[in-house]
């Protein structure tokens, strides 16, 4: 990902003359019970694992979390601090990288039934309204309008995608995903936008694909199949 401070850094999409730019912000970041909370974050709605994280209760968020273990362990912070957009573009970067801890997403059963179950927290179980999504080989981004309390939705969706997983990788006792997430709601039409677009693109800026709908665990591809379906292609 690419956030720098509070401006919108461009990023160029491989193949293409077209840029869209990564949305900038300040996060809310929950960790192993410390919360290290942006300064600009609105106590419009919370909710509570150790410590609140903050969002409107109609906002459309845009949610982040990945594979356990994927990140090397670094001391806890031993007080609260301000994490800014560059902190979370080099952590995403490393993310992206994929060059340390689990990779399972990269097995294709294993992201498809992640990716289902995203879905299915919109279609089947209603806890959310799911505007975008993609699966990595290592992490998840959404952008969803939860329905119920945001905490709700992201532990049903990890819980039940870890233990589809777990499974299918013969892994049992053992964690899946991250404790931790990364949230921010998008402020306004241009920002969700920018958002929507980043998500999608993130597969292109990884250098996986060189279009989005080429990588197949995402609302890109969804999309464009639901498209070819409607016009009989």
């Amino acid at each position: 990902m690419s956030f720098r401070g509070t401006g919108i850094q461009p990023v160029l999409v491989a193949g293409s003359q077209r840029t869209f730019s990564a949305p900038s912000f300040s996060l809310c970041i929950q960790e192993s019970g410390n919360i290290l909370r942006s300064a600009g974050t609105l106590p419009l709605g919370m909710y509570r694992r150790n410590l609140p994280h903050w969002y409107p209760y109609d906002a459309a968020v845009f949610v982040t979390w990945r594979l356990f273990g994927t990140l090397p362990r670094r001391p806890r912070a031993p007080r609260r601090e301000v994490v800014d957009g560059n902190a979370f573009r080099e952590v995403d970067r490393q993310l992206d990288l994929a060059a340390f801890g689990p990779t399972w997403l990269r097995e294709p059963s294993v992201a498809e039934g992640v990716a289902g179950t995203v879905e299915a927290a919109e279609g089947e179980r209603g806890l959310c309204a799911l505007h975008a999504y993609v699966v990595m080989p290592n992490h998840v981004h959404l952008l969803l309008s939860p329905n119920r309390p945001l905490c709700e939705v992201t532990k049903w969706i990890k819980g039940a995608s870890a233990r589809r997983a777990n499974l299918l990788l013969g892994r049992t006792g053992r964690p899946f995903w991250q404790d931790e997430s990364f949230d921010h709601w998008a402020r306004n039409r241009a920002e969700f936008e920018k958002i929507r677009c980043y998500i999608e693109h993130n597969p292109v800026s990884a250098g996986l694909v060189e279009e989005p709908v080429q990588w197949p665990y995402s609302s890109a591809r969804r999309r464009a199949q639901a498209e070819r379906l409607c016009h009989g292609f």
